[in-house]
């Protein structure tokens, strides 16, 4: 998330004096490019790694804090919400066993925060956005009490207000209103650093950019948000709104989203896209700048740049360009991709870098200029179609062809990638290993967003929504465990969560929202055909406002219309003469305990659920009928468990006697 040590600017003098900095920084850089100032080897790769945190249940268990504390490791770091992590990778030279290297010491940092995170009864999950968050779980409570993320949500609050609403379609649809950018937390990912020469940077970021669809196809593992099912790869989306500061006007001006795939072809230098992103993008956070890096120019020390890595770390290019300094106090340049999502599994994270890598390290020797033989609108449109529609999307590639990015990826990107890793002298073992992980996903068809989708497609056929996200993250943590690549995972099973229980889940991750409302001046006959058609007991009287007045049962109804029967005439009543006015609610972020003790009490077979004077879902019986079979089962599948663990141990200890 880059520097902490930074605020937002308290007025107009402390932003002016940032930018000068800002300025300073450019030149500084410019002189340093045109005096041949880079590191151009040995070329590094880097990675951090983005880790969510799940209790017993698996949702997000907000101990990030006490973690870290715990573990005390130079690797692991914060995020921006108490229920992730971060892991940053040793840089190792891009040559030899380097992907196995990486590979390595992920599993070792991995297996180290496991320990620690069980410790405090924590469990950790590889994925690019769990199934299970919910909205409730996005309060500023969760936010990482560090004055850097204080600072970049007021900052962005600042530009955008406090509210704003996050669309997104897909089979299902999104459309909520939220009143923070916390939201982005849910987002996790694997961000692969790849460090290139000045001379290189152009070149190697365009094809970046040109591949980004193709790898984002078949690395996708973020298909869910909130119980929707919306993009393959809904983090694209989801980081784009969810730290946007633009506002709607009535004006067709263009403004680009912070979080953006670019504008067009990089054509000089790096300093094209840093250039472009300050006039582009106002000056979210400050610091204290002591360096005066013309200065240190002067007396040829590398300087850090400080202003210029603060605004760049609060522009989201998928693509971003990136300046730092290496241990032997050169500086270099890199292009970090954050396209990749976190998970499946360690293998499937290193499997999808060494595809990037290669790609970019190869493509030249194919197409040695891409900007002759690819639009860059073409690539950007690539690259949106394949968020939203997955692996086996269609491409507008090279010199105006098409081409499934399957039949793309196995006929020429993939050859591709093995020439780049073998131009780079990577060990053939590597290679193999590897790019075969990639192979057999396109073969399968088969990566982590088709397996949590056909997983919940599965789930839902026996179980609610609810258990269905929660055994698709019981199946990841058992999956990750074994440490197969996803295209061999089974599908996520109900059998994966025989302990679960609802005593600490939430009426909102139970409620019916997909719920029929009449307004209190409709006629009573409409109201029983619609209870009739949609085969419902209960609707919600709402006003213009979408604010619930009251309640209409199948039981008044009958009694109404029983009454106009017995009296033989016609009685033109509205739902507003029969609605049960000011009716019980509950609150989404109520437990079901809680909704279970109020309809007991009060005797009665529904509460809307209200959120601000809003409706927001319904829950019923039937919600309870669902928890009750679902507990049943899991009690049966237990007890059977638990029978046949019982007649093993007593065969077993019949052997011993024998």
């Amino acid at each position: 998330m880059g520097a902490q040590e930074v605020r937002i600017a308290s007025n107009q003098k402390e932003l002016n004096t940032f930018t000068r900095y800002l300025l300073k920084d450019i030149q500084a850089l410019e002189t340093m490019l045109e005096d041949d100032w880079f590191e151009k080897s040995p070329i590094r790769i880097g990675a951090e790694q983005e880790i969510c945190l799940v209790d017993e249940h698996g949702k997000p268990a907000p101990k990030s804090m006490e973690i870290l504390e715990a573990l005390n490791h130079p690797s692991f770091t914060t995020e921006l919400s108490r229920f992730n992590v971060e892991a940053n990778l040793s840089p190792v030279t891009f040559t030899g066993n380097c992907f196995s290297q990486i590979h390595e010491e992920l599993d070792k940092l991995i297996a180290i925060i496991t320990k620690t995170a069980h410790d405090l009864d924590a469990r950790i999950i590889l994925t690019g956005i769990l199934p299970t968050i919910r909205k409730f779980d996005l309060e500023l409570e969760n936010l990482t009490p560090i004055d850097r993320y204080y600072a970049l949500l007021q900052a962005i609050e600042r530009l955008r207000g406090k509210v704003y609403e996050l669309k997104i379609e897909g089979l299902d649809e999104l459309n909520i209103k939220h009143d923070s950018a916390l939201v982005e937390a849910c987002n996790t990912s694997f961000q692969v650093h790849l460090q290139v020469t000045p001379e290189e940077f152009v070149d190697k970021y365009n094809i970046a950019q040109a591949i980004s669809a193709p790898v984002l196809a078949v690395s996708s593992n973020s298909p869910m948000l909130f119980g929707k099912r919306l993009w393959n790869e809904t983090r694209i989306a989801l980081f784009q709104q969810s730290v946007d500061t633009r506002i709607t006007n009535e004006h067709l001006r263009y403004a680009s989203p912070r979080v953006t795939f670019g504008n067009g072809w990089v054509r000089n230098s790096i300093l094209d896209l840093y250039k472009e992103d300050i006039v582009r993008f106002k000056v979210l956070l400050t610091s204290d700048i002591e360096e005066d890096v013309l200065e240190s120019i002067k007396n040829k020390k590398t300087p850090r740049l400080r202003a210029l890595n603060i605004h760049n770390s609060t522009v989201y290019r998928w693509n971003r360009p990136c300046y730092g300094i290496s241990p032997n106090g050169q500086p270099h340049l890199r292009i970090e991709n954050r396209i990749l999502p976190s998970g499946p599994t360690t293998i499937d994270e290193v499997a999808n870098a060494a595809f990037w890598v290669g790609l970019i390290n190869g493509f030249s020797e194919a197409y040695p200029d891409v900007t002759k033989v690819l639009e860059f609108d073409d690539v950007k449109s690539n690259f949106i179609k394949t968020a939203r529609n997955g692996l086996g999307s269609k491409h507008n590639w090279v010199h105006g062809k098409t081409v499934n990015d399957i039949e793309l990826i196995q006929k020429e990107l993939l050859p591709i990638a093995k020439i780049g890793l073998q131009k780079a002298k990577v060990d053939e073992g590597d290679i193999d290993k590897y790019l075969e992980v990639i192979e057999e996903r396109t073969e399968t068809g088969m990566n982590g967003s088709r397996w949590i989708l056909k997983s919940y497609s599965k789930l839902l056929k026996e179980s609610t929504k609810e258990e269905a996200a929660t055994a698709i993250v019981a199946g990841m943590a058992f999956n990750q465990k074994t440490q197969k690549p996803v295209h061999e995972w089974k599908l996520a099973s109900i059998q994966d969560i025989a302990d679960w229980h609802p005593t600490s889940l939430l009426v909102e991750e139970f409620m019916t929202t997909d719920i029929f409302t009449v307004s209190k001046d409709e006629i009573p006959e409409f109201s029983a055909d619609m209870m009739d058609w949609r085969r419902i007991r209960y609707l919600p009287i709402e006003n213009e406002d979408g604010e619930l007045i009251g309640l209409i049962t199948s039981r008044q109804l009958l009694r109404h219309f029983s009454n106009m029967y017995k009296n033989e005439q016609m009685d033109y009543k509205t739902i507003k003469d029969l609605m049960i006015k000011d009716p019980l609610t509950i609150a989404p972020e109520a437990t079901i305990i809680e909704a279970i003790d109020v309809m007991n009490t009060s005797q009665i077979g529904c509460l809307p659920v209200v959120n601000n004077k809003k409706l927001v879902g319904i829950i019923t019986e039937a919600n309870f009928l669902s928890i009750t079979s679902s507990l049943l089962k899991r009690l049966a599948a237990k007890k059977k468990k638990n029978a046949k663990k019982e007649e093993k141990e007593i065969e077993s200890a019949t052997s011993n006697e024998k």
